[in-house]
């Protein structure tokens, strides 16, 4: 039997994965990426959520708990723009912003997790999901800087932890390009990543939640309204 279409990710990302109920499409792919169980909590609903016919293919915020049962934001974005390095930052750091109300602690600042999901190629380089992040380290020795954080115990005891500031404090990037995957699945990413390419999902592949994608981002379950106007709008916008 042949596999069926889907709806484009980004697509879905901005119109069926809205509702709650599909935040299991989202959960699995993103568990999938960070290595981890991810829960999403909501779509934020800022001014980088808009619902422009091109900005359904541009990028969504979405408020997500990780593992630890910490809150973070990941922004997840698929347009290309000129000085696309340059908007990534830009990007981020209107999340960060947006997210801190006046008057709160800068302990408040919510950290920020990037993901491009590219059909273009940025640059050069043989892999298709690169990774960035901010870290530093001695400029002589080249070892990195250990940053301890206070914890209190009571009123009179406290403890140093080791922070691991990448993970806890500043923005991470991950960029995939879909067109540089091979096909070769060799983790649970890998299935998503076949399925952002190839719009289809073998009855084989198992990891979390990617029977639900295929369930739910079937083209064939829109109606002839929505299907015609998800159809002129890739056709203006997904070449």
């Amino acid at each position: 039997m042949k596999d069926q279409k889907l709806i484009r990710f980004d697509w879905a990302i901005k119109t069926i994965l809205r509702d709650k109920a599909n935040f299991d499409v989202l959960e699995g792919f993103l568990s999938a990426l960070l290595k981890e169980d991810i829960k999403v909590v909501q779509l934020l609903e800022s001014e980088s959520n808009q619902d422009t016919p091109r900005q359904k293919f541009n990028r969504v915020d979405i408020m997500v708990q990780d593992s630890n049962q910490k809150h973070m934001i990941i922004e997840i974005q698929n347009e290309h723009e000129a000085d696309f390095l340059e908007r990534l930052l830009f990007g981020t750091s209107v999340v960060i912003v947006d997210n801190l109300e006046i008057g709160q602690s800068f302990s408040e600042v919510k950290k920020v997790i990037s993901i491009s999901i590219q059909y273009f190629n940025l640059g050069r380089g043989e892999d298709y999901i690169y990774y960035g992040s901010t870290h530093f380290q001695g400029v002589h020795t080249k070892k990195p800087l250990i940053i301890k954080k206070r914890y209190s115990l009571t009123d009179k005891k406290f403890i140093f932890k080791d922070r691991n500031i990448e993970k806890e404090i500043f923005p991470e990037y991950y960029l995939i390009n879909v067109e540089r995957f091979k096909d070769e699945i060799l983790s649970d990413i890998d299935e998503w990543i076949y399925m952002l390419k190839n719009e289809t999902i073998p009855n084989d592949f198992k990891s979390k939640n990617i029977d639900k994608a295929r369930e739910k981002l079937k083209l064939v379950q829109m109606s002839e309204p929505e299907r015609k106007a998800y159809e002129k709008i890739c056709n203006q916008y997904c070449s």
